[in-house]
């Protein structure tokens, strides 16, 4: 068959931090009045598997679809596990916890987890808003255990102001919270592996504090990396990493590019919106929200409809 861009069924996560606005921005069908905190765009992992939503493969997931057409879709890439990202939006109406993904080395030492690097791009921030991103510069293990007992871990983080249109890269083992009033798109390797050290006191529906996970947070933070040496990047090649690259594209009202064959790519819509034409005449619709898988195969052209802001993540 005929490969053509795959578009995918979001996959909704309730958070006790999360809000409305997937609904507002991106008109995502979310549940009303619940706090949704993030929408899997993209994912591979054993309970969460994203089945495609367009064409031919309706209905297929998109590992079997790989299994089917691994050339075709992912190029020289091969696969022997799970797809390598995990894609998704993340609506912080409240402050995050205070948290850690630990990396390969930590996952082998403890003997679980799966590890985790992560970048953030701010789709749209309050004034004032925030994040956490790294420890600040000679804090040490001992002090940031101390910290934990006393309620003050936020004060050894790096409080970092954000802004539209910035990508913050966190790799593994860094100590992070996402502040209030964000809203992400956030690209990963495929691990749900979190390690909560502070959760700012509060509690849930049914009056209970999260579980928090000081020993493996302990164990997995980089006391090494001190956040403020951290990138920040707003333009061109956003992140350029082992696990995956992320570039940002904007095209006007009217304009056209090319999508050559060779290699995998994902598209993030940020605004706007058009189609894809590939060489058979069959297109494939794009809008703000939507998250597309380019097979390697695939040779087409992007049309705007509209002023458009993407991301492009290349492994």
């Amino acid at each position: 068959m005929n490969l053509y861009p795959l578009k995918f069924e979001p996959i909704y996560k309730k958070r006790i931090w999360g809000g409305q606005k997937l609904r507002e921005v991106f008109n995502k069908d979310i549940p009303p009045f619940e706090k949704i905190g993030e929408s899997w765009e993209l994912a591979d992992l054993p309970d969460d598997k994203s089945v495609i939503a367009n064409g031919e493969l309706t209905s297929q997931t998109l590992n079997s679809a790989i299994k089917k057409y691994p050339e075709e879709i992912t190029g020289d890439k091969n696969f022997s596990g799970h797809f390598p990202l995990l894609i998704k939006f993340i609506d912080a109406e409240d402050i995050l916890s205070v948290q850690v993904h630990p990396d390969s080395q930590t996952c082998r030492r403890m003997g679980k987890g799966n590890p985790k690097t992560e970048c953030w791009y701010v789709i749209s921030a309050v004034p004032g808003a925030v994040i956490y991103k790294g420890l600040k510069k000679g804090v040490t293990r001992e002090e940031f255990s101390k910290a934990i007992k006393k309620g003050s871990v936020a004060e050894l983080l790096e409080k970092v102001p954000v802004e539209t249109g910035q990508c913050h890269f966190l790799p593994a083992g860094t100590a992070h919270s996402i502040g209030a009033g964000l809203l992400i798109a956030e690209i990963q390797t495929p691990s749900d592996t979190t390690y909560r050290v502070f959760d700012w006191n509060r509690v849930d529906d049914t009056g209970k504090a999260r579980p928090l996970h000081i020993e493996e947070a302990l164990e997995s933070i980089n006391f090494n990396a001190a956040g403020s040496n951290f990138p920040i990047t707003t333009v061109g090649r956003l992140v350029d990493c082992e696990y995956f690259k992320i570039d940002k594209g904007h095209q006007a009202k009217g304009c056209e590019t090319l999508l050559s064959p060779g290699k995998m790519k994902t598209l993030i819509i940020l605004t706007g919106s058009g189609e894809i034409l590939g060489d058979d005449e069959v297109s494939v619709e794009f809008r703000v929200g939507d998250c597309l898988l380019v097979p390697a195969a695939y040779e087409g052209a992007m049309q705007f409809a509209d002023d458009t802001q993407y991301l492009i993540v290349s492994l």
